[in-house]
Formats: C-alpha cells, structure tokens, sequence
C-alpha cells in the first residue's frame, strides 16, 4: 500500500497575519494537532522578531507545548546561523528548514543576503544542525518560478538541489512553489527529473495552492513520484514576504481526503484532524 509523508504548517499559517494570536491559543491549537499523527509538524521559527513578529514566542511556544505521546517531529524554520543556534538548543526540535532561493530578488527580501551569500550561510547552518545531531531541511523557494522577472528555468533549481545534497548531504529537500505560479508541466518535470537523479534524497512538495488548482497540482507532484507533501489546514497562509497577497497553502484536510480517495495509507487520526478544522476558525483571525 502507497505511503506518504504528511507535513502540517501552521507555522506558515500564521506568519503573514497582523494581528498576534495569544500564545495560549497558539499552545493550545498546536497540541490538538500533536494529536493527529502528522509525521511532521513545522511549529515556528527562530527569525528575527522584526520580520516575524506573530512567531516572535516560538521558544515559549515550545516550553508549552505537550508532546507526550504524539509521534510527530518538530521543525523550525532558521534563516540565519544565530537563529540555528538558538533552535539547535531545542530539545524536542528535529528539524531546521532554511529557505534557500533561487531568486535572487527573493533571497535579499527574504533573508538579506544573495545567493552566494545563502549558499555560505547554509553550508555554517548544516555544520551547527549537525554537531547538534539535527537534520536540515531545505526549501527551494520560489522553485516554479518568481514575480520579479529574475531568470528562472528548471536547469537552475536543479543545480542547485545537486548541490545542496552532493556537496552539503543535505537529505530533504522541499520544492516550494513560493507565490503560487507553478503549472503542472513544471511540476511533474522538476519532481521527475530530481526525484530518479538523487534517490539518496527525500525531495518533498511545498504548493501554494487555491482550492481550484490544489488537485492538479498535487496530482503532478503525486504521478512524478514525490510522496512528502507540506499543507496546512484550511489553506491558510503563504509567505508574507514575497507578495503583499497570501497565495495560501495546500488545504490539508482536502489533500487528506484525496489521498483516501486513491487508497493511500495517511496514518492519521480522521477525527483528530476533523478537530483541528473546526478549532482552526478561532485561532485565525481571517
């Protein structure tokens, strides 16, 4: 029976929303959905407070948080080496995610460096997760494409996923279709291609996604092989610092649904995760 890796994000829920959601409620919503058997969960980030100020409590958050019981593991998001410092000192954290893009328009606004300057920064990152016996996961922002008329091709994005893994052993990698632009051609090209050329690598699927184009592109990822899917429930969020517009997530609990559709083993607590819908509406003040 067909396996897939599921990666709930609230953390990219809750980033680009104005208004703070109390740390109460943010403990609260997070341990309904330790709940529900997510093999993954991405619960925050160690950025600065000034960027991010509604994750600026994630170290509260996770002195919190009751994760007794639940088989999910933990990730943050890191976009420099001071913040993989004070994430690696996490105890229940397994994995640190750091944006890389391959837009260099997009790698400035989102972490203020280039791309060269990314690349050094992630190889000093990969040596702190690693002597802190973490693993490093690595999104390809803006993988599919970007609105501010860089060059992109999939040579590129290509480039530098084998590089991330031959020469950093990077082992995770997500695609991330940051603004929402990927068509399903690209899709199934980028997953087909990476997917055969490096089998040592998991390489997953980050969609920003509409609920009219969810299925065709998650079907793209699906048939090129790619069976580590990151949404997040209702949809909510996307990356506040590409656009002014949320494109929004991978609606989880669809995603969900279509994946039993197929016959496909998810693992999770239905009820559970039919919970964390319903308590979603009074955490997001959307």
């Amino acid at each position: 029976m067909e396996k897939v890796k599921l990666v709930e994000c609230p953390r990219d829920a809750m980033q680009g929303i104005v208004p703070f959601i109390p740390t109460d409620v943010k403990v609260e919503y997070l341990n309904a959905l330790l709940k529900v058997g997510f093999d993954t969960i991405d619960i925050g980030s160690f950025v600065s407070a000034k960027a991010i100020p509604q994750l600026a409590d994630t170290a509260e958050v996770l002195s919190r948080i009751d994760p007794s019981g639940s088989t999910s593991k933990l990730l943050v998001i890191v976009a420099n080496e001071r913040g993989a410092e004070d994430a690696v000192k996490q105890e229940g954290v397994t994995y640190l995610g750091y944006p890389f893009s391959i837009s260099e328009t997009f790698q400035q606004r989102n972490t203020n460096t280039s791309i060269e300057g990314s690349w050094g920064r992630i190889a000093r990152i990969a040596d702190i997760a690693r002597t802190a016996d973490k693993e490093l996961v690595v999104y390809i922002s803006m993988a599919f494409g970007n609105p501010y008329g860089d060059p992109w091709n999939a040579e590129v994005a290509l480039h530098w996923v084998d590089r991330l893994v031959k020469e950093l052993g990077v082992r995770i990698i997500a695609l991330s279709d940051t603004v929402g632009v990927a068509e399903p051609a690209d899709i199934t090209n980028m997953f087909s291609a990476l997917i055969p050329a490096l089998p040592q690598a998991e390489i997953g699927a980050h969609l920003h996604c509409r609920s009219d184009n969810w299925k065709i592109k998650t079907d793209a990822a699906w048939n090129a092989g790619c069976r580590r899917f990151d949404g997040a429930i209702k949809g909510y969020g996307g990356c506040p610092m590409a656009e002014d517009e949320l494109v929004g997530n991978l609606q989880m609990e669809l995603f969900v649904g279509g994946l039993e559709e197929r016959g496909v083993l998810t693992g999770l607590d239905r009820e559970q995760l039919a919970k964390c819908v319903a308590k979603a509406g009074s955490v997001f003040p959307v």
